[in-house]
């Protein structure tokens, strides 16, 4: 019968650690698997990243290209079809679409697409709007306020 007393792994599935430096018996002795003299067998050797041996590395021979604006803004996106979950007369903003699940909490902007229908009159105050959401928005008795 197996108990939690006598639970062990699998033979052959978990492997004993290397023990380096712990005498000539052990195999892995004198050296330590470091091999005889250069810089990989000193202390506090560390190859660090992208180094090619004296080569010119790679992430300076590939040449650079463009630049990262720092400015840009990102924006969540949302469309009129994700809104029908909302109460009639709701005023839509960042915070209740990021409660709602709709927006990632990251994007501290939001833009609203005309895909789909509404039929609610809701109230809208978020970043941007497109042209067909706002006609759409519009038609169905909402409004659209503080678009930066």
């Amino acid at each position: 019968m197996l108990t939690l007393s006598n639970l062990s792994p699998q033979p052959g599935s978990r492997k004993t650690r290397k023990r380096i430096g712990r005498g000539p018996g052990s195999g892995h002795g004198k050296t330590a698997t470091r091999g005889h003299k250069g810089y990989k067998a000193r202390s506090g050797s560390s190859i660090k990243a992208g180094f090619e041996g004296g080569q010119m590395p790679l992430q300076r021979r590939i040449p650079k290209r463009g630049f990262t604006n720092i400015f840009k803004r990102k924006y969540g996106v949302v469309n009129l079809q994700d809104l029908e979950r909302f109460e009639v007369g709701t005023k839509i903003d960042r915070a209740s679409l990021v409660e709602a699940g709709l927006v990632a909490k990251k994007y501290t902007h939001v833009k609203v697409l005309g895909n789909g229908e509404i039929a609610k009159a809701l109230t809208f105050s978020v970043s941007k709007v497109s042209e067909s959401a706002r006609q759409k928005i519009e038609a169905a008795g909402g409004t659209v306020e503080g678009i930066e």
